[in-house]
């Protein structure tokens, strides 16, 4: 007996040591955690179980069989993350480069398989040089199999990829079709082509970290939300970032205890706005002071500024936070910040978290290059996705709410279960300024004659009272009161019970 535990001792040890010490030195050498230590990072302590440790591949040609390391270049399995369980994927570079063969991918789609099971998140941890070009189209149909179960898995169980190495051609599709992407700075990188194949093709030269780094991706594209400083970093931060998250879309939003009084009143939100509404202020500072203990998990931070979006708390419970930011583009809604904050709000009515909206939106942003590039498609991406979305939604317009875009921010025409307004709030088709030029344009040439028509229309409809009185808006609250009301408001839909009519599934203009 004592010799079969030595053996399976050994067998083990051989397993851990992946591609050997040699390339685990690489790999610490380039700044970079093995496969292992990154799960040790993720999970509680001690929590996480192996499973396929003696994995082979299966190849026989080009004298792979002479090549055969436990495990096959993916560590899996599962642990947990503050006590609640996740799937776990970790692609090991020291073995095969971490490429992907058809056992490779077994072993993935199986941890898959047991997370839409039971009802848990998945997290892979990327870090591939992509197919296993030995076992040609073999590993191809691994990575067809493995974006299967991605598409399967979504709005079932969260899926978040944390890219943290090459990332290149079919691969980058698993991580696009899971919920969201974190990528880690000056080491990771994720592109259809390298930057070899578009010198060749377009003759245009670019570096890794140009065509699909951490900062191009998470600044420029989009296709990623948050870049981070080093594994360590993106690592605790997936930790923080799971615990806003339900298991799967049979769960409730996670609740964690919080000494933060939800009638808490915040003062300073009464002097937020500024005098002028040309003047700009940061719609980060209300929503950091109405969540629980100012603690708001932006995503897309550096992409499409203009719109927030996030989880923050009420009442130890997460919501989803959308807010326009009158410090990037006044707020306006464009093409990147529609489909931003659509997906994002997709993403939350599909695992049943609360949306609260806080508008402050002068309309869509005009232009050629928006009108060419789809802003209407675009646009009607955030619209269809609040119209569709069947979770509580609460909305606070704390200044401008004008033309289509006041429709489009979760208003009460969008099913809005509570829509409240500040005093500031002005909702109109237009500002006033434009509507005047545009009503009384046979008065242009008197400019004395406009301002008092522009006064007469500011007092008229620069104010929450037109709509309140149509009753489009719930009620004129104070600014101080915002975190009780959205935390009493919470609590009342905490039951509400919407369905949409039966579908196959809807046609969003994608």
């Amino acid at each position: 007996m004592q010799t079969i535990i030595d053996q399976l001792a050994e067998r083990r040890a051989q397993a851990l040591l992946g591609g050997g010490q040699k390339r685990i030195d690489a790999q610490h050498a380039k700044g970079k955690l093995t496969a292992r230590e990154r799960v040790q990072v993720l999970l509680d302590e001690g929590s996480f179980e192996e499973l396929d440790m003696y994995v082979e591949h299966n190849c026989v040609d080009f004298g792979m069989p002479a090549q055969v390391v436990p495990g096959d270049g993916v560590v899996t399995g599962s642990g947990t993350i503050d006590g609640r369980l996740v799937y776990v994927f970790s692609q090991d570079f020291t073995v095969f480069g971490g490429s992907l063969s058809e056992r490779h991918a077994q072993k993935i789609c199986k941890i898959m398989d047991m997370a839409m099971k039971v009802g848990a998140p998945v997290i892979g941890l990327n870090d591939s040089g992509g197919a296993r070009i030995q076992e040609g189209v073999a590993s191809l149909g691994g990575y067809a199999e493995v974006f299967q179960r991605n598409v399967l898995a979504s709005g079932v169980v969260p899926q978040i990829s944390v890219i943290m190495g090459p990332c290149a051609g079919g691969a980058v599709y698993s991580p696009a079709m899971t919920d969201f992407i974190f990528m880690v700075k000056d080491s990771s990188y994720m592109f259809v082509t390298g930057p070899d194949v578009v010198k060749t093709v377009t003759n245009e030269v670019v570096t890794q970290e140009e065509l699909g780094g951490a900062v191009t991706h998470t600044t420029r594209s989009g296709v990623a939300d948050v870049a981070f400083e080093n594994d360590i970093e993106a690592l605790l931060a997936t930790r923080a970032f799971v615990g806003f998250l339900p298991a799967s879309n049979r769960e409730e939003v996670p609740e964690r205890p919080t000494a933060d009084a939800w009638d808490r009143i915040e003062d300073s939100l009464d002097t937020l706005i500024p005098a002028s509404a040309n003047q700009p202020y940061d719609m980060g500072e209300l929503i950091r002071k109405v969540v629980d203990e100012g603690d708001f998990f932006e995503v897309q931070p550096a992409h499409a500024a203009n719109i927030l979006t996030g989880f923050g708390r009420i009442e130890g419970r997460t919501v989803g936070i959308v807010a326009n930011q009158p410090m990037v583009l006044a707020g306006c809604l464009d093409i990147a910040a529609s489909k931003k904050a659509g997906r994002f709000v997709r993403f939350c009515d599909a695992f049943n978290i609360p949306i609260v909206t806080f508008v402050d939106v002068p309309g869509f942003l005009p232009g050629v290059a928006q009108e060419h590039n789809g802003i209407i498609k675009n646009g009607a991406k955030l619209l269809f996705a609040y119209a569709e979305a069947t979770v509580p939604k609460i909305t606070v317009i704390t200044r401008k709410a004008y033309g289509g875009a006041y429709d489009v921010m979760a208003s009460k025409h969008l099913r809005g279960d509570l829509n409240y307004a500040w005093p500031t709030a002005e909702i109109a088709v237009m500002g006033a300024k434009g509507a005047v030029e545009i009503i009384f344009r046979q008065d242009s040439g008197d400019a004395e004659k406009i301002a008092e028509r522009t006064r007469e229309y500011e007092a008229r409809f620069a104010n929450p009272f037109v709509a309140a009185s149509k009753g489009f808006i719930d009620e004129v609250i104070m600014p101080h009161s915002t975190r009780r009301r959205i935390a009493l408001g919470l609590r009342k839909l905490r039951n509400k019970a919407l369905e949409n009519p039966w579908k196959k599934h809807d046609n969003i203009p994608l």
